[in-house]
């Protein structure tokens, strides 16, 4: 019997996807992410988005020399390759207390039977997989927008190995490997009704849009999604910020939350704008405190000179 060519592509790299888990899930946590540290920070510089990774930092660092940048952007390398190997081992991390702090996970443990509908927005800091946490380990049960992966042997591994730290379910967005939008469709819709019956939903809002909303980022206009603030808005859901940053070189954690105020007016355009526009400020703060546990190399900024580095 033989397999559609795509198909057997499919299932080649799911096999591969499982090797390769295999082989990180047989060292324990810490080894297998300095590991992949390692390699990340040495193959990582050599390739094309090293190059945008470091243009980005010229925008948001002018102040910094190159050498203080290129600095950064290997770090932010490792932090990546660590990530990439922790996803692999959520269920490890999440069932070892000891590596998760969250200082105001009180508020959530105290108040969740009371905080009606909550949109919680992370950004590419630290391991953000693990930011929804917090809502998680209070029982408030989360579910997660995540970017649908083509291959379907992946995307159903994958969705699977989230299933204990998103016990709400993943919606997805983007197209499936026929090229369909239908999934991500039905997403929109179902979100809205799951968070006007009570739900609490996790975001990741700090990636290029580009029918978003022009938005000053690091003093350079970046079309950002609105969706936190247009949901909150339409559903009256509260917006709470957070962050898993990585304690030292180890998968060790301390997620911190913040409460978005969102705006409600009689302008709801603005409204929405400005709540979006509020929620980067404080994600510029973030990352500014910490920019090695950054994602960088991601195409932020739309509306740059053409040939500018980070523009491609």
């Amino acid at each position: 019997m033989s397999f559609p060519s795509k198909d057997l592509k499919f299932r080649l790299e799911y096999a591969a996807l499982r090797l390769i888990v295999g082989i990180v899930r047989a060292l324990p946590i810490d080894v297998s992410q300095r590991i992949s540290a390692f390699c990340w920070k040495r193959i990582a510089p050599r390739t094309k988005r090293h190059a945008r990774a470091r243009a980005n930092l010229a925008i948001a660092f002018p102040e910094k020399t190159e050498e203080e940048r290129e600095a950064i952007a290997v770090a932010s390398w490792a932090n990546l390759g660590r990530v990439m190997a922790e996803l692999m081992q959520i269920d490890r991390i999440i069932a070892d207390p000891d590596r998760l702090q969250s200082p105001q996970a009180h508020v959530i443990n105290r108040y969740k039977n009371k905080m009606g509908p909550v949109v919680g927005a992370t950004l590419h800091q630290g391991n953000w997989e693990l930011s929804i946490w917090p809502l998680t380990s209070a029982g408030a049960m989360p579910a997660a927008v995540y970017r649908l992966v083509k291959n379907p042997y992946v995307d159903r591994y994958l969705r699977a190995q989230r299933k204990h730290l998103v016990p709400g379910g993943l919606l997805a967005q983007g197209r499936d490997s026929e090229g369909n939008t239908g999934e991500a469709q039905k997403t929109a819709r179902l979100l809205l009704d799951y968070l006007r019956r009570g739900g609490r939903l996790g975001l990741v809002c700090d990636l290029p849009d580009g029918s978003g909303l022009p938005i000053e980022f690091f003093g350079e206009i970046a079309h950002s999604t609105p969706a936190p603030a247009m949901i909150a808005r339409r559903t009256g859901a509260r917006i709470f910020m957070a962050r898993c940053i990585r304690i030292g070189e180890q998968s060790r954690f301390r997620i911190e939350l913040k409460e978005l105020r969102v705006r409600r007016t009689n302008n709801v355009g603005d409204d929405i704008r400005q709540t979006t526009a509020d929620l980067h400020k404080q994600f510029e703060t973030w990352i500014r405190d910490d920019p090695t546990q950054y994602m960088w190399a991601n195409r932020r900024w739309t509306d740059l000179p053409k040939g500018h580095p980070a523009a491609r």
